[in-house]
């Protein structure tokens, strides 16, 4: 069983940026499938970012956002820079104890986290 935390969230104004944490417990971290999806109001839940061996993004965060990971100290990070209002949602960090061949869906996963509120303001 692996307990996941979020922190990081609050508001910026747009072209902001803000770091996200995944903290995990429970297990050791570093064969894990980590992945970012977010979701906004009255949208479906959406994928973010992954990363394994390498990392995945979505076409509209590519370039902007960065994913990496700590193994040491079980954190997974998501650096987000030039926010746009488009990108406020609730950011959920989510793992799987296996190399996913495709993490940008959603139901792979076995782990999520409570989420993490980002509002960006324009």
């Amino acid at each position: 069983q692996v307990q996941l935390v979020e922190s990081g969230g609050g508001l910026v104004q747009a072209g902001g940026s803000l770091r996200l944490s995944c903290a995990a417990s429970g297990r050791t971290f570093d064969k894990y499938t980590v992945g970012w999806f977010r979701q906004a109001p009255g949208k479906e839940r959406e994928f973010v970012a992954a990363i394994y061996w390498t990392t995945y993004y979505a076409d509209s965060v590519k370039g902007r956002f960065t994913i990496s990971r700590i193994n040491a100290t079980n954190t997974v990070y998501l650096q987000m820079n030039s926010l746009k209002p488009e990108d406020t949602a609730v950011y959920y960090c989510a793992a799987d104890p296996q190399q996913l061949p495709d993490p940008t869906g959603s139901s792979r996963y076995d782990y999520w986290g409570q989420g993490t509120q980002v509002t960006v303001s324009s």
